[in-house]
């Protein structure tokens, strides 16, 4: 599918001379921002190929241990902040306290402007872009489905971008931009000259909006390109849905992040499940480009080539990781190749240019669906001669003890007891099991690693021309409980259950991810709400949906009000001394700062009065009658009881792609009680920063940063975070002097955990503990 084509233009001559001009002039170029974007991180994941890699001289193997804190900047509230910094020059711009964009001095962590409360901002980063002459630098991020731009220098909204400011994301998919209830993702997007190409998140429900990828030019704001990852009729892969898909079928969106071979100018782009998530009897056939790597044409948005890595994905394995660029020697040449990890613990590694795998990649049967309506596809890839990084497969003898070390048992107790494995032993051999075993109405299902582990945003990185990939794992099981009609999980059942949540359904929903008593799960924890939140903060992100989190636009403010006033009287909230409508507290010893703007541009609300946005219909569009007149849904994505397996339950993996093999595998973290484990942790999504020194420092779920030897995974230095961390780390330099921050403002807990043991019951919310940035250097 990739074309090359050949200009001609004057004499032979001529043309000999432009073509050792262009290839001097392209290889001058290509070195120029190579060396850039290992030299600096001036966009979110450091530069434009996502490998996390450093060129760093100072800080080695042998002085990584003397790495001390040398300023630290608080992020003022109680809020969780997963932003990953970027540094441009000496200027450091990180989101704190009000969702505020701030700049600061990257020496020494003074402030030098505040853009406040721009509520409604990606949570995971921004990018940056400067004109040529460097008099026009910005910083772009999406904030309520909308894209805006800051001047990076005064801090101030550019109010001639866009329209007034703003570019509505939820026009130009083909859709009513009325219906479109969620759009904008949590993750930035990539830089590609004058253009910036962003995913999106859609929300995993039926009737969610199209993933496509669009691209924008940074300077006017209007759509450069856009490619549709649901084929409309003439466009490749159409035929691979029912006839009318594109018209409901949402999500097949890149929520995580891509990467870009700059001297090539190709777009890398991991892609996400159609919805529903667990069951496409709407969407019968293999779903392109659903689950896919694309390799897009970046400055026009052709597709060069693809690969499906799940054909009609039934269990929400979602292509979300970088992709990996790195140079291999592969039967005695050098290889420019492509590395795409999944959440099924494979690593796929293909010809970046062509799109060949590099080693065989089989078909084989896997089991198909006893679910009414439900066609799955009857084989999946498999790739060979590269080993998977994670377990694949759990049965009820698993459950047993044997061949565990004492600190591994001691840590798995801390966990689950051996009476309740007994119990769940009987349970688990019940149960439908396998890699792609899709889910039942007959009984439950158990996957391995299942829909939130393997490798998922933020978990990878490289040293790009030693062909070296790092990967980070999360290895238990997801025990899916039986796929049921909306009516079936409104039942009885649920009614009865209803009497606790104060009688409002909607809060049935939320437990999926927020947990039976809301203190997080996938989702952070709900309690102490009110000193985090707002009102109508609380309604603006339950109502536009943020991030993986779903828009739910047909709350009405009413019930709204109710579901906030519930969750503020739930744990030990000050709110309950303080008044239910009290505003989310903040700390008092930082002062204002130098505020220049609040808010962002003036076109939001303007632009929104037009175009309102939710609720979506919840019936197919009209004329569509190949759809099934029932839905089934999945209660949740199976982590009641995630921790049936035996640690570890985290690792961090170094493949040789020039061998094809793991280099080494090691536990990433700690257990809760002290036992090197590997960190439980319900959804990993903090990161790597590779250097060219031999270290791969890293971030864990005990709240640690760790430096590890590149070569065989052995911990050089550790330093304990003030709160956990969710967000990539950075590394920039100043004058020969590199420097590391990690953003941890994540309260310390069990992650979401569903604890068997009272002795967890010490692990508490330290909210009297602030998070921030910390920045680490060695001693001048």
């Amino acid at each position: 599918m990739f074309s090359l084509h050949v200009f001609k233009k004057g004499s032979f001559f001529y043309l000999i001379s432009l073509l050792l001009f262009t290839n001097i002039r392209c290889n001058y170029e290509h070195n120029k921002n190579a060396f850039r974007q290992h030299a600096t991180w001036e966009n979110y994941g450091g530069g434009a190929d996502q490998s996390k890699f450093v060129v760093v001289d100072d800080i080695t193997k042998s002085n990584v241990g003397k790495l001390k804190e040398v300023w630290f900047y608080p992020t003022g509230d109680n809020t969780s902040y997963y932003f990953n910094p970027v540094i441009v020059d000496t200027v450091m711009y990180v989101l704190a306290r009000d969702n505020s964009l701030v700049a600061l001095n990257a020496k020494n962590g003074n402030e030098i402007w505040i853009h406040s409360k721009l509520e409604g901002i990606a949570r995971r980063g921004i990018n940056y872009w400067e004109s040529e002459d460097k008099k026009d630098r910005r910083l772009i991020f999406q904030k309520n489905d909308f894209l805006e731009e800051i001047d990076a220098l005064t801090g101030k909204s550019i109010l001639n971008f866009g329209t007034n400011g703003v570019v509505d994301l939820r026009e130009g998919l083909g859709r009513d931009p009325k219906t479109v209830a969620q759009i904008q993702n949590g993750t930035p997007g990539q830089i590609f000259h004058n253009l910036i190409i962003l995913g999106s998140a859609t929300g995993e429900g039926y009737l969610s909006a199209p993933g496509d990828i669009r691209a924008y030019d940074v300077v006017t704001g209007k759509m450069a390109w856009s490619f549709r990852t649901v084929p409309h009729p003439g466009e490749y892969g159409y035929d691979t849905w029912p006839k009318d898909a594109y018209k409901y079928v949402g999500g097949t969106n890149c929520w995580g992040e891509m990467s870009i071979d700059e001297k090539r100018g190709i777009v890398y782009i991991p892609l996400g499940s159609p919805t529903n998530d667990f069951y496409g009897a709407d969407r019968i056939g293999k779903d392109l480009f659903s689950d896919c790597i694309v390799a897009l044409d970046a400055a026009s948005g052709k597709l060069l080539w693809y690969f499906q890595l799940v054909h009609h994905d039934l269990l929400d394995y979602d292509v979300v990781a970088a992709p990996q660029l790195v140079t291999v020697n592969h039967q005695g040449k050098k290889v420019d190749v492509v590395a795409v990890a999944t959440k099924q613990g494979f690593l796929f590694v293909f010809d970046r240019v062509t799109g060949k795998p590099l080693w065989p990649i089989e078909e084989r049967p896997v089991p198909v669906s006893d679910v009414p309506g439900e066609k799955s596809w009857p084989t999946q890839p498999f790739p060979t001669v590269i080993p998977p990084y994670s377990r694949q497969s759990f049965t009820p003898n698993d459950l047993d003890d044997n061949n565990l070390t004492k600190d591994e048992l001691e840590a798995w107790n801390l966990y689950i007891s051996p009476a309740q494995r007994k119990i769940q032993k009987e349970r688990i051999s019940k149960a439908g099991m396998g890699l792609y075993t899709p889910l039942s109405l007959s009984r439950e299902t158990v996957a391995v690693p299942g829909s939130l582990g393997g490798t998922s945003c933020g978990n990878t990185a490289a040293n790009p021309e030693k062909g070296i990939v790092y990967l980070l794992n999360l290895s238990h099981p997801s025990v899916y409980p039986k796929l049921k009609t909306r009516e079936e999980i409104e039942s009885e059942e649920a009614k009865v259950e209803l009497k606790q949540l104060g009688g409002l359904k909607q809060l049935i929903t939320c437990q999926t991810c927020h947990g039976k008593d809301f203190k997080g799960l996938v989702g952070p924890s709900l309690l102490n709400l009110g000193d985090r939140l707002s009102f109508n903060a609380f309604k603006g992100i339950v109502g536009r949906g943020r991030g993986d989190m779903p828009a739910n636009p047909s709350i009405n403010d009413i019930d709204m009000k109710r579901i906030y006033d519930f969750l503020n009287s739930r744990g030990n909230s000050n709110n309950m001394a303080k008044g239910k409508n009290s505003k989310p507290s903040s700390d008092n010893s930082i002062s204002a700062g130098p505020v220049v703007a609040e808010g962002g541009a003036d076109g939001e609300q303007k632009v929104r009065s037009v175009n309102g946005g939710g609720p979506f219909s919840d019936g197919y569009p009209k004329n569509i009658s190949d759809t099934p007149s029932v839905r089934y849904y999945s209660e949740g994505y199976g982590l009641e009881q995630s921790y049936l397996m035996p640690p570890p339950w985290s690792e961090i993996v170094s493949y040789d792609l020039n061998k094809g093999t793991i280099k080494w595998k090691v536990p990433l973290g700690k257990s809760d009680n002290g036992k090197n484990t590997g960190s439980p942790s319900k959804w990993p999504r903090y990161g790597m920063i590779v250097t060219s020194s031999g270290l791969v420092f890293c971030i864990a779920g005990d709240g640690t940063i760790y430096a590890y030897d590149a070569d065989n995974g052995n911990v050089l230095w550790s330093s304990k975070l003030p709160m956990e961390s969710d967000a990539l780390p950075s590394m920039y330099e100043i004058n020969g002097r590199h420097y590391l921050v990690v953003g941890a403002s994540t309260p310390h807990s069990l992650q979401g955990l569903q604890n068997t043991n009272s002795k967890n019951e010490k692990i508490a919310n330290t909210s009297e503990h602030h998070g921030g940035y910390v920045v680490f250097s060695l001693p001048q």
